[in-house]
């Protein structure tokens, strides 16, 4: 879509916006400024520019803690030099140990070594240009065992509870998992807890290959020699300095008292995973167990009996050096208030969609950002374009810069938006806190749909997911498992994050590449451009805001329908506990949100002076502050944000209210009853912060 095009079908799109639209947050005057300012800024982004910079990005694999990672690092710090940006870059040195070697063999019957290379496939170039990554599954163990092959389904923790009933065990064992239905981490974690020797992960065709459409290069879905690579780390951060930040000289705690895994564990791909399931005998699987293999499973143990050997550098060099980019707009009022845009760098291989997409998003949204500044605009907040390193090997690189600047952040932290898999399709969805919800469902409403039906993000958005007149598309909770973690989970940070996704096969591979993405993910870049048009308005609203544009009616809209579960859940144990009570502290969440929100809009409109308008900001930073518990959740510590957290048994799935439910999951009725107390707690000291934010307003 050319420049002209996009400004034509800004203009429509903005008709309708700009017609006596209101912006929360802003006067009346200041309302029609930025928005004039945002439309402009929503221009600029460049699909060419966008497709150069994941060409020069995804050239290549780039993994943390290697010269391919410094290269992506200095070309993100180059770019934003050429924008004007003030830039920093800081280091991290975290314990993350390399996989030097991997082999996998099967020792019977007929002895074979597989072969776990990807390899080069016709019509992508940089499948055949560099040495592929070997194949990692991060902080997974060093080792050499050997054991019969025990298939394990999806590897759940119900998975091995049909196990047990089945009588099957697999203490010694190599367990063979597919992906999918959960983190890998978990997966690893429940072989360890049940005795295996080692752990096999592989993608079952009928998760994302041939099963799903035609697989790479003919279409997007996995080919039988497809990997995926990634971390099967449980915590968030360096392991080594768990809860602060890992700069050089920072006190290491030893290897044995690290969460890490004690096991090897190795991702394949179904084509070798059918050389050792094909031979598996035993035990009958249950029919849900079966996958997309020509054959049927068996659960086993044996005949089959394989190997498993992993080498890594955990006793010559432990210790990776990571980067942290940045580009820095000043604010030129409230320079101390943050808000930040950001997406990892780091992939398992050249990484087109997983993340090259994102930070491309970044890049360009940074640029409009500039762009807008020389032509006069200029932010109240200071505003910082990040790129963080080794997300893929836990969210370490973001982890540590909120474990480095936490007082900074809790104190001027005012939002975070994420940018992870921007763009691979033409699918949209976003997320993230509530009380941020209502901002990106304006901004999506003011960009074109890259598709070229004159309509906008939004309005595709409702159609696409078939919403009744006065209801909005659904909206992703802030559980976990991507960058924005340390913010949100552990600092209580409101986040956002939006995207463009589709159908693929090729993730965490050698085949997330710029070939796969230019024919089959965004095929002249669109869709990254317009991830970064929502990104650029996105910032610039957040920062330039005379009133911080939280939607707090929203919010308490959204706990309130959580609430049903937790007496659905007390009703199921007979327990005499019931959720009326957090609704009435909800209820009065919500009647602070609209007095709040109606002192706002009449003081905005009357006038409000500077130091009433940063009296109310300041305790509007509170608000989600306060339904953070600084000791965290019993479970997990790190985590301290009591609303949304992902659920310790899948990782991938959120758990809303976490304190409670985990008190319910594990049949502890005392310690329900004490969270729920604990959290109406919070939410009364919320509202003390809505109230505190309305009194500052009022005359």
């Amino acid at each position: 879509m050319t420049h002209g095009r996009v400004l034509c079908l800004l203009s429509l799109v903005l008709a309708v916006r700009l017609d006596a639209q209101s912006v929360t947050g802003y006067s009346p005057r200041s309302a029609a400024t930025e928005r004039s300012a945002e439309a402009a800024a929503i221009g600029r982004p460049d699909p060419a520019k966008a497709s150069a910079h994941s060409k020069v990005l995804s050239d290549g694999p780039h993994v943390s803690g290697t010269p391919g990672q410094e290269r992506t690092r200095d070309y993100v710090i180059q770019q934003m030099k050429a924008m004007g940006l003030e830039t920093e870059v800081r280091a991290y040195d975290v314990w993350m140990p390399h996989v030097v070697q991997a082999h996998v063999w099967r020792v019977s019957p007929s002895a074979k070594e597989l072969s776990l290379a990807e390899g080069p496939v016709a019509g992508d170039p940089t499948s055949a240009k560099y040495a592929e990554t070997p194949p990692i599954n991060g902080y997974g163990a060093a080792g050499d065992v050997t054991g019969d092959v025990v298939y394990v389904n999806y590897g759940l923790i119900e998975d091995y509870a049909t196990l047990d009933s089945l009588g099957v065990h697999v203490k010694g064992k190599i367990v063979l998992a597919r992906y999918g239905r959960s983190f890998r981490g978990i997966k690893a974690r429940e072989a360890e807890r049940h005795g295996a020797a080692a752990l096999l992960i592989y993608s079952d065709p009928q998760d994302d290959g041939f099963v799903r459409g035609d697989v790479y290069p003919e279409g997007p879905m996995r080919p039988a020699q497809g990997i995926q690579r990634g971390s099967v780390m449980n915590g968030d951060g360096d392991p080594s300095t768990p809860g602060y930040a890992s700069r050089a000289g920072a006190p290491r705690i030893p290897v044995e008292q690290m969460d890490v895994l004690h096991i090897p564990v190795v991702p394949i791909g179904y084509g070798n995973a059918a050389e050792l399931l094909r031979g598996v005998r035993g035990t009958a699987i249950p029919q849900a167990w079966q996958g997309g293999m020509a054959f049927r499973y068996h659960v086993g143990p044996g005949p089959v009996k394989a190997r498993v050997q992993v080498v890594t550098d955990v006793a010559t060099k432990p210790f990776k050096t990571i980067w942290d980019t940045f580009g820095i707009v000043r604010g030129t009022e409230l320079p101390d208030e943050l808000v930040i845009i950001g997406a990892h760098r780091d992939a398992w291989g050249p990484g087109a969609a997983d993340n090259v997409s994102g930070t491309v998003s970044v890049l360009e949204s940074a640029r409009a950002v500039a762009e807008q500044m020389r032509a006069g605009w200029k932010p109240r907040r200071t505003i910082l374009f990040a790129t963080w390193d080794a997300e893929e090997w836990g969210l370490i690189g973001s982890t540590e810069y909120v474990e480095d600047d936490t007082l900074r952040l809790l104190k001027g932290g005012v939002a975070y938006f994420n940018q992870d898999v921007a763009a691979q399709g033409a699918a949209f969805g976003g997320g993230g806190s509530p009380s941020l919800r209502p901002m990106l469902r304006d901004i999506a409403a003011m960009v074109p749909s890259p598709d070229g039906s004159g309509a906008s993000v939004y309005a595709n958005w409702r159609k696409a997911s078939r919403v009744a007149d006065g209801q909005e598309p659904s909206m992703g909770d802030p559980g976990g498992g991507s960058d924005f973690a340390g913010f949100y989970n552990h600092l209580g940070i409101p986040i956002a994050e939006w995207g463009f996704g589709g159908s693929g096969g090729v993730y965490h591979s050698v085949y997330d590449s710029y070939a796969w993405m230019a024919k089959f993910g965004d095929k002249d870049f669109k869709y990254h451009a317009t991830a970064a048009r929502i990104g650029a308005a996105m910032v610039m609203r957040a920062a330039n805001a005379e009133i911080l544009p939280y939607d707090y009616v929203e919010y308490a809209r959204a706990m309130g329908r959580y609430l049903g579960a937790i007496d659905a859940a007390a009703r199921s144990k007979r327990w005499v506990m019931t959720s009326a009570p957090l609704a009435e502290a909800i209820g009065r969440m919500e009647s602070a949100a609209q007095g709040f929100a109606g002192a706002r809009d009449a003081a905005l409109a009357s006038g409000i002076s500077a130091p009433a308008a940063a009296r109310s900001n300041a305790a509007l930073l509170q608000v989600e502050r306060a339904l953070t518990r600084p000791e965290g959740l019993r479970t997990r510590p790190w985590f301290r944000n009591l609303i949304y957290a992902a659920d310790e048994n899948n990782g991938y799935a959120n758990m809303v209210f976490p304190s409670v439910n985990e008190a319910i999951r594990a049949n502890d009725n005392d310690l329900a009853q004490r969270e729920l107390a604990d959290l109406i707690g919070r939410f009364d000291a919320a509202t003390k912060a809505l109230d505190a934010a309305r009194r500052a307003l009022e005359p």
